[in-house]
């Protein structure tokens, strides 16, 4: 599990910026590359995140060293790409960072588990992140225009694997491909209409005198600001959903917007303050939940699926363009490694949940209806295929 406790670090990393601020040990430049500058600060924060990750050992010299090699290289990459004129655009970024997001909502189960894990909300979590992601997508760019410019010959390839020790030839692990038929269940109607009346209800309280902040403390479903009392910060334009900007954008001081709803749920949402283009709101957030009924109703029709495709009278792939309600469906339902952008995973790069199923699975077979969180946190069901397996070598 030492890959999925590297990459929550490093987005720990980039969540805890605010905090580093507040905290710095030292504030000193280290090393300027082009128009970049490392902070000694920078180091710093990064060891003291590095040492609390099990697993992760070194004298604490070598770490800062090789944390200054990283951030060196990153900058010199960076720098590279703004002399080469290299770009990405906001849209690019936004899709990459989406996809990172929906990955680490599955590893925790839910949105609200994610924003209770860092203390943020969502769109404090997407303000954050979106500055990593757009570095790392350009230092990319540079790094696949270096490679299209190297050529090697089949010649020097097996030279080089000739000169390494056998013993020293890594072992390249099991490695599986694995595909999905998703049912999203539907949020009833009377659901919806029972939380937009409690929201109603808190709305009403509010007008009629109540604090803003202490409802939103006591009923939000946004862990991330409700501790906060609602509060958001300042946020730009483009940076929160679109419903909720939308609105948010449009109130005077203080005023309280009506029902608002985004694919996080629905929202009241007070304008606290103005500065420029930016405004810093509150709000209180609650989510309508599948029933148990509607869950079932999935699974049901996931199991019938399972067994068209058993009987062969429904190909796995016809199944998924048929049937499947997943993001991925336009890929054959093949599930995307976030670490590698493959579609071939390692045992320790599945979630728990798949790496259980997929086990008692041969090579073609698929598995019965098991429960899923979706990429926005919802309760489904999905059923499983085991697509490729290879062996180690």
């Amino acid at each position: 599990m030492l890959k999925k406790s590297i990459l929550f670090s490093l987005l720990a990393l980039l969540l805890t910026g605010l905090q580093a601020q507040q905290k710095q040990v030292i504030d000193q430049v280290a090393a300027v590359v082009g128009k970049n500058v490392i902070l000694q600060s920078d180091i710093e924060n990064q060891y003291i995140q590095y040492r609390l990750q099990r697993g992760i050992s070194g004298s604490a010299e070598a770490i800062r060293c090789q944390i200054l090699e990283d951030l060196l290289f990153q900058k010199l990459m960076l720098n590279q790409a703004e002399v080469d004129s290299i770009t990405v655009t906001d849209e690019q970024v936004k899709q990459e960072m989406e996809r990172r997001l929906r990955y680490f909502i599955n590893e925790l189960g839910s949105q609200e588990k994610l924003e209770a894990y860092y203390n943020k909300s969502i769109a404090e979590i997407k303000n954050e992140l979106r500055r990593l992601v757009k570095d790392q997508m350009l230092v990319q760019e540079v790094q696949n225009g270096i490679m299209m410019e190297v050529e090697v010959t089949p010649s020097e390839i097996r030279a080089f694997y000739r000169a390494i020790p056998e013993d020293s030839i890594p072992m390249i692990n099991t490695e599986y491909e694995i595909a999905q038929i998703v049912k999203n269940p539907p949020i009833s109607i009377d659901e919806k209409l029972a939380v937009k009346q409690r929201l109603y209800d808190l709305r009403q309280r509010i007008l009629k005198g109540e604090r803003f902040s202490t409802l939103a403390v006591l009923y939000s479903e946004d862990p991330g600001s409700a501790r906060k009392g609602g509060e958001l910060g300042f946020y730009g334009r483009g940076e929160l959903y679109p419903e909720f900007e939308a609105v948010a954008f449009n109130l005077k001081d203080g005023e309280i917007s009506e029902i608002v709803e985004t694919e996080a749920g629905f929202h009241i949402i007070q304008m606290i303050a103005r500065r420029g283009e930016y405004v810093n709101v509150r709000h209180i957030l609650l989510v309508a939940k599948v029933s148990v009924e509607s869950l079932e109703k999935a699974r049901v029709e996931l199991d019938s699926i399972a067994t068209e495709i058993r009987k062969g009278e429904i190909t796995f792939e016809q199944a998924v363009e048929k049937y499947s309600e997943a993001s991925n469906k336009s890929k054959d339902g093949l599930l995307l490694n976030p670490y590698t952008g493959s579609t071939l995973f390692e045992a320790d790069d599945l979630d728990p949940q798949v790496s259980f199923v997929i086990d008692k699975l041969k090579v073609g077979e698929i598995s019965d209806p098991v429960p899923m969180k979706t990429e926005e946190g919802k309760d489904a069901y999905r059923i499983l295929m085991l697509k490729k397996k290879t062996i180690p070598h």
